[in-house]
């Protein structure tokens, strides 16, 4: 059975630190790359940032390049999402996919690439 769980969203201050955890189960997690997407209320879901199995590949949006750091642990099944200096406009609901990856260092910010959603997490950044 596939599974995902999400975790580590929360209320912060304005440039507090945040790091969000995502636990996958059912298939082997070093052939799946990782992603993590955001909606803010009334936005579309963008594309926060992505990690290839072997870790050698990350891609990240500008938005959020120098403040987030995408990793993963392929020993623990669990890719990370640290968030640093945030800012009330990073307020959303965090979304960790995956999908299956055609190189171990292969990657992609496209969301019609994964095919695994959680169920999301909600980060709250207050100014």
């Amino acid at each position: 059975q596939v599974q995902q769980a999400e975790s580590g969203g929360g209320l912060v201050q304005s440039v507090g630190s945040l790091r969000l955890s995502c636990t996958f189960s059912g298939r082997a997690f070093s052939s799946r790359f990782m992603g993590w997407f955001r909606q803010a209320p009334g936005k579309e879901r963008d594309f926060v940032a992505a990690i290839s199995g072997n870790s050698g590949t990350t891609y990240y949006a500008e938005s959020v390049k120098g403040r987030f750091t995408i990793s993963r642990d392929n020993a623990q099944n669990t890719a990370y999402l640290q968030m640093s200096s945030l800012k009330p406009e990073d307020t959303a609901v965090y979304y960790c996919a995956n999908g299956p990856i055609r190189s171990p260092s292969w990657a992609s910010s496209d969301a019609s690439s994964y095919d695994f959603w959680g169920q999301g997490t909600q980060v709250t950044v207050s100014s």
